[in-house]
């Protein structure tokens, strides 16, 4: 009968009492009632009884017969070192906060997130499942040592039959050899000292360091015994971390005596060829026998305790889905003998294995894995510098814990290549699978902490006072008022970006004195589920404002952060065409009837209106409207106006190469066309804008198949091709590909010269209706150039007679002239504009107020 005290109370308790698992949460456990054990019974006796395992009684004359003591204990000191590092990092993360229950698997997965903390947590499950196996194997060992029918007969009490199929029962057949044993002899340490590598008479491999490394090293493994118990302890943020150094100190300083008492009174010869010599050396022999039983069911039931805990813990947190989900099953006492059942069954099949050395690099490799990963735990956690991180012990550093990632990576790869290959491909796997799934994330993932820890330091050294026009990239502000009708609009602007700042805006009207709370923050998630949906690369700001024009001027000023803010800005034309809810014809955004998604999150058509009515009231007048154009031109940003983008061809939207049988154009008209004969514009700074935009758009896959080609506009007198030639040249300076048509413009069509109001500004003739008629005449002779009619040809427009059809334009680019200074003439200049660009199909109007080209290295 066991004693209060006794080690293998703990053992009671577990297995057969159990302990209280709740129905919820990350398989900790319920009330503090269920948390008995002490830092001696929870932590310190299982960990030292499985860190000694079988390796004290049938392992030490293996790797002292050949590694010899000088390797033997240079390997202990490497074991050891590599353990040291990794109880470091194991008792840091201990002690800042609460441990609940899965040990390593739960502070891993908390610090590393749920992807990879699920798969290093279910291949130390796959470890501590093998362990349990080699404990088993080593007891078959011993027992076929003594029990076993010899095949010479030489023993009455060898009854026991043997063989490859009794293996799978207990083992193979060990020969068991006497004498050689000289007592404490300065002639037998002399010849102990250096290494012999022989074969190994169980499996009859040739030995190496690795291999006997191997060995040695699944001995001291069991490092995580006590923290695998932390739903059980008292106060496992003090326990597991004193309880652990103990048993490690104990058992290295054990260790290092049985070394060197081995070497001073152990032949080699005995040591190589009987694993079992304790029994054979040992004043009464029985005492040996009691010991590797003990000893080997207590390491077994050790590792299959903690195992089951694991998989526990990994049911309870759902990741892999319903494979493990009979795992979560408890008995009325709260021991998980789902997971126990589940681990009995795969310790019979690693049984099958049947030799213990055969076992022992797999399992090392997978421990070394798990130690790496708590190693990693604990660094990421220190380089993050997130200020909760702040453990009570205090014996650790980065150094520390990047010194034992390295060691154990290291090890697994001198131990066995293959295996330490094979493990890293199972956890990438395994994280590949949950990725796939999702998991929680309402753990923390310490990849955002270190990610924001390096983009605050990369944004610092962003210093916009180095920018040079040779790197300028577009970064967008896209004002979105419902996404519902924007949705292309949103991919072509993510199309534009070129790897810049990509931003969508959103203006909430309101004052914040007459709400009770900020209405802004509940949206942002609806808004970056949009983000999700539409598989654009943007952040979201939103603001409250009492107009959409002061928003937009919060948004221009604010939006960014360092040397990343939006240097162009994205609207929306302003027509009165009636918005298109492209929610109900993307695939993307295909929803349930009932309006919820799975897992019962709203669905996003309920998250935003549906687009505005006909003749509905909008939230911004036409003069707010061209007074935000002017806003943001004053600001020095660029500005693009997009309109019908909804009639962009969908393959061109997509994300692949857009591929297709139909060939498109991208036009591109880099001149003022309210004054087209004004001067050559394809070489002011808005027009080399208009090109650099153009060429941006070709370089994605989806349009690689876009022919570009630019217009450009002669008066009546104007002799054809010398001005072809000095943008074709220009063109070549600027590296961009583009076809060149030139266009004769007839007098009606913007002939006027404008008033000296402002550089830049569209004709402020007082004309009325023949400046009406006029850029109706200019739109007509654009679109006729477009459909590709030849040169001239009725009045006003391109000479000629019609042509053939040719390819269809899919976008095309226009010069947005500068508005009026004068604000009492913003309607008529968005009148012009809508006259402009009214039969164009999807268009962007440009208006570039910085340089952007640069023909240098």
């Amino acid at each position: 009968m066991a004693s209060e005290n006794s080690p293998l109370l703990a053992y009671r308790l577990l297995g057969e009492e159990g302990v209280a698992f709740p129905a919820n949460g990350a398989g900790g456990l319920g009330g503090e009632s269920a948390r008995k054990l002490s830092t001696f019974l929870g932590v310190v006796v299982p960990t030292v009884l499985s860190m000694f395992s079988i390796v004290v009684f049938l392992r030490i004359g293996f790797v002292v017969g050949h590694a010899g003591l000088l390797q033997a204990l240079a390997m202990l000191l490497v074991a050891y070192f590599i353990l040291a590092l990794t109880v470091l990092s194991v008792c840091a993360i201990a002690t800042n906060g609460a441990v609940r229950g899965g040990g390593a698997y739960f502070m891993i997965s908390r610090t590393l997130g749920p992807e990879v903390g699920g798969s290093i947590g279910l291949m130390f499950y796959l470890a501590n499942v093998c362990g349990c196996a080699v404990s088993l194997l080593g007891l078959v060992e011993s027992m076929l040592d003594v029990f076993g029918a010899d095949a010479t007969g030489s023993s009455g009490l060898r009854v026991l039959p043997q063989g490859y199929g009794w293996s799978l029962l207990y083992g193979s057949l060990l020969l068991g050899l006497v004498g050689h044993f000289t007592g404490f002899n300065s002639s037998t340490l002399k010849a102990n000292l250096g290494a012999g590598y022989a074969k190994d008479y169980t499996t009859g491999a040739m030995m190496t360091f690795a291999s006997v490394f191997a060995v040695l090293f699944n001995g001291c493994t069991g490092i995580m015994a006590g923290a695998n118990m932390s739903g059980e302890l008292k106060d496992p943020s003090r326990a597991i971390p004193l309880g652990t150094i103990v048993a490690v100190a104990y058992t290295f300083f054990i260790y290092i005596l049985l070394f060197f008492l081995s070497s001073f009174t152990c032949d080699r010869i005995l040591l190589q060829e009987d694993y079992g010599f304790f029994r054979a050396i040992s004043l009464w022999p029985p005492l040996v026998l009691i010991g590797i039983y003990a000893t080997s069911i207590s390491a077994s039931m050790s590792s299959l305790i903690g195992a089951s805990r694991i998989l526990h813990a990994l049911a309870q947190d759902d990741l892999f889905g319903m494979i493990l989900a009979p795992a979560k099953v408890v008995s009325q006492g709260g021991n998980p003998w789902g997971a126990v059942l589940y681990s009995w069954g795969l310790v019979q099949l690693v049984l099958l294995a049947g030799k213990l050395n055969t076992l022992a690099a797999v399992v090392t490799v997978f421990y070394l894995v798990a130690y790496a990963a708590v190693d990693l735990s604990c660094l990421s956690l220190e380089w993050a510098s997130a200020p909760n991180f702040r453990p009570t012990f205090s014996l650790f550093s980065w150094h520390t814990c990047l010194l034992g990632v390295a060691s154990c990576l290291l090890m697994m790869f001198l131990i066995s290549p293959g295996a330490a290959g094979g493990s890293l491909l199972l956890m990438g796997l395994l994280c590949a699978l949950l990725t796939a799934r999702g998991g929680p994330s309402s753990w923390g993932y310490v990849s955002q902490a270190l990610l924001f820890h390096q983009v605050r330091k990369y944004l610092l050294r962003l210093d916009v006072r180095k920018d040079h026009v040779k790197f300028w990239r577009p970064q967008l502000l896209l004002l979105v008022g419902n996404p519902r009708g924007a949705l292309p609009l949103l991919r072509l602007a993510n199309q534009l970006k070129k790897g810049g700042l990509y931003v969508l805006g959103h203006v909430i009207l309101g004052d914040l004195d007459c709400l009770p709370s900020d209405p802004v923050q509940p949206q942002y998630g609806a808004w970056l589920s949009l983000v999700d949906r539409a598989q654009v690369k943007a952040f979201v700001d939103l603001t409250l404002s009492p107009s959409v024009r002061q928003g937009a001027q919060h948004l221009l000023r604010i939006s960014g952060l360092g040397g990343m803010k939006p240097n162009t800005l994205v609207l929306g034309f302003y027509d009165d065409a009636v918005p298109q809810d492209h929610f109900l014809t993307d695939p993307a955004f295909s929803e349930p009837a009932n309006g919820t998604q799975e897992g019962g999150s709203l669905a996003l058509s309920t998250l935003f209106p549906p687009p505005r009515a006909p003749g509905s009231p909008r939230a911004l007048s036409p003069q707010d409207y061209v007074a935000t154009v002017v806003d943001a031109l004053k600001m020095n940003k660029n500005v693009v106006l997009a309109r019908a983008c909804g009639a962009l061809p969908p393959e061109r939207l997509s994300r692949g190469s857009g591929s297709t049988s139909q060939q498109h154009h991208v036009d591109v008209w880099p001149l003022n066309l309210l004054r087209p004969r004004g001067g050559p514009g394809y070489v002011d700074v808005c027009g080399l804008f208009l090109l650099q935009m153009a060429t941006i758009l070709g370089m994605v896959p989806a349009w690689h198949s876009a022919r570009l080609r630019i217009f450009l506009c002669l008066g009546p007198q104007e002799a054809p091709g010398a001005a072809e030639g000095r943008l074709r040249a220009l063109l070549s300076q600027l590296r961009i590909r583009a076809e060149v048509q030139e266009v004769v413009w007839g007098d009606g069509a913007g002939s006027g010269e404008p008033e000296e109001e402002e550089e830049g500004d569209f004709v402020n003739s007082r004309r009325g209706d023949s400046e009406a008629e006029a850029l109706a005449c200019s739109a007509n002779c654009l679109v006729r150039a477009q459909q590709g009619r030849g040169r001239g040809g009725g009045p006003g427009g391109p000479e000629g007679g019609d042509g053939e059809e040719g390819p269809t334009t899919a976008l095309t680019f226009l010069y947005l002239p500068r508005p009026p200074a004068d604000p009492a003439r913003y309607p008529h200049y968005l009148a012009l504009l809508e006259i402009l660009s009214r039969d164009l199909g999807p268009t962007l109007l440009i208006h570039g107020v910085t340089p952007v080209t640069c023909t240098d290295l």
